[in-house]
């Protein structure tokens, strides 16, 4: 009997099945899940494996250095897939995200061989890239002889692949030609509306559609909910609070961090007049509808009111309102999902990403072995895995945006997922000029914001002064 189920799963994963039929057969057989798991992981592995060396390095052993993230549960869950499809053994260390970037950066700083592999934002490779730290990946990428053919670079949405590949020019356009490529996108989040039905359906909210609509909507939630305040965005004076929903809603105005002139140099654009009329709905949104400690509040507060009923909406990572609506969170099974425009005339949403990426240390002696890990962490098999098993959302691949199951459990269990996805997918990037002290500036503009909702200074007036700030750092850094 076990050969016919064999034999079923082998043309599912030469594509001569589609997922439906072919879970169909396999019920058929009276093969259960955990069969059809297992077969899948362990055929699967044969059919990589026979197409491309994937025991090259076995009896070595690669080092990682991890955050702690749901993204990590679905690799150690799969783990073992690979080390026995490789022979390999990986190790790793994980630290919670308070500290984990600080860890990283004293690593590469101190030119440390123990970690071959690690996660990073795409923000940090502006860094660590012109410094030297860490590989360009096009030279693995583009090496038949290192990258299994069935890899599918291409299958990564392309608005990842651009913009986790710079050419270390500041103001230079992500994902250029001549773009070197720092890290492999792994998992990402874009911003949108994460909601309460509950407390919608309560208050008689409609779900908003732009800037205007978000402040009235957000107002009469405080007003008439009775407890909970209306919005949660982040408000913490970190370059965190101004990448999630603050530049989404920014960015679809047609707003920009800094102009590139003419001759190469950069200035600040943050204080035209769209801007101004932006950020002034922004800080009265925050003031009327937002939590009373707002300026202490990171992914992790803005999350767990969500989660535990203190809010009726977030503008901030669709992942976020994701993980909420599961666990043992209070309000688990009440979250819905939107896109949102922020600009009226917007034709689509347009949202900065976050890119949890992995990349490569120049300070590894096992280069070739950590390779062979983060092809495969960031393939299309670890991506059905963890998309379809575990919670790895959203996953990079569009073929496992495809996927028929993965894309019937969101549709299920995560009301508006998946059309604030894909509505928004298309114009999903970084909007930000990548340059050297673009944690500096995005630091202070998170002060600057914590000044406007506080009243200490008028908005106009404010970002007047963090222009001409801004400029002065450009200027001294040899920058404008």
């Amino acid at each position: 009997m076990l050969r016919k189920e064999k034999d079923l799963v082998t043309r599912f994963l030469q594509g001569q099945l589609g997922r439906r039929e072919f879970l169909r057969g396999m019920t058929a057989l009276g093969a259960s899940a955990t069969m059809t798991g297992s077969l899948i992981a362990s055929l699967s592995s044969d059919a990589m494996a026979a197409d491309f060396d994937w025991q090259k390095y076995k009896g070595k052993t690669v080092k990682l250095l991890l955050n702690k993230h749901p993204y990590v549960d679905a690799m150690i869950a799969n783990l073992p897939t690979f080390e026995k499809m490789t022979g390999m053994k990986v190790q790793y260390d994980i630290f919670p995200e308070d500290v984990y970037f600080d860890k990283v950066t004293a690593a590469l700083s101190s030119r440390s061989s123990e970690y071959d592999a690690f996660m990073t934002g795409a923000y940090m490779t502006w860094t660590y890239g012109p410094a030297g730290w860490i590989v360009d990946l096009n030279e693995y990428i583009n090496d038949p002889a290192k990258t299994n053919p069935n890899y599918h670079w291409q299958d990564v949405l392309p608005g990842l692949r651009a913009s986790t590949a710079w050419d270390g020019i500041p103001g230079s356009k992500l994902g250029s030609a001549n773009a070197k490529q720092w890290c492999i996108p792994w998992g990402y989040e874009l911003n949108n509306l994460s909601y309460n039905r509950r407390y919608f359906d309560k208050a008689g909210l409609q779900v908003p559609g732009n800037i205007d609509e978000l402040l009235d909507v957000s107002a009469k939630a405080q007003r008439d909910l009775g407890g909970p305040y209306g919005i949660g965005v982040r408000g913490s004076r970190s370059w965190a609070t101004i990448h999630p929903g603050f530049l989404s809603g920014y960015a679809n105005f047609g707003q920009r961090d800094l102009n590139v002139k003419s001759d190469g140099t950069l200035e600040a654009a943050m204080n035209t007049d769209v801007s101004k009329d932006f950020h002034a709905k922004w800080v009265k949104m925050i003031q009327d509808s937002g939590p009373k400690n707002w300026s202490t509040y990171t992914w992790y507060q803005v999350g767990t009111d969500l989660g535990a009923g203190a809010s009726a909406m977030i503008y901030d990572a669709d992942i976020l309102g994701y993980f909420m609506n599961g666990g043992d969170n209070k309000e688990r099974g009440n979250i819905a999902y939107a896109p949102f425009a922020a600009n009226p005339d917007a034709s689509a949403p347009s949202p900065n990403v976050w890119i949890w990426s992995l990349a490569m240390s120049n300070f590894s002696n096992r280069k070739d072995e950590a390779w062979y890990f983060m092809q495969w962490a960031s393939g299309i098999e670890h991506g059905l895995f963890g998309a379809g098993k575990m919670d790895f959302v959203n996953p990079v691949r569009q073929s496992v945006w495809d996927d028929d199951t993965f894309r019937d459990r969101i549709a299920e269990q995560y009301p508006g997922y998946l059309n604030q996805h894909d509505v928004s997918a298309p114009n999903a990037q970084i909007y930000f000029t990548p340059q050297p002290l673009f944690f500096d500036l995005t630091t202070e503009w998170a002060s600057m914001l914590q000044k406007m909702v506080a009243n200490e200074v008028p908005v106009d007036e404010g970002l007047d002064m963090l222009a001409a700030s801004v400029n002065k750092q450009l200027q001294d850094a040899g920058l404008s």
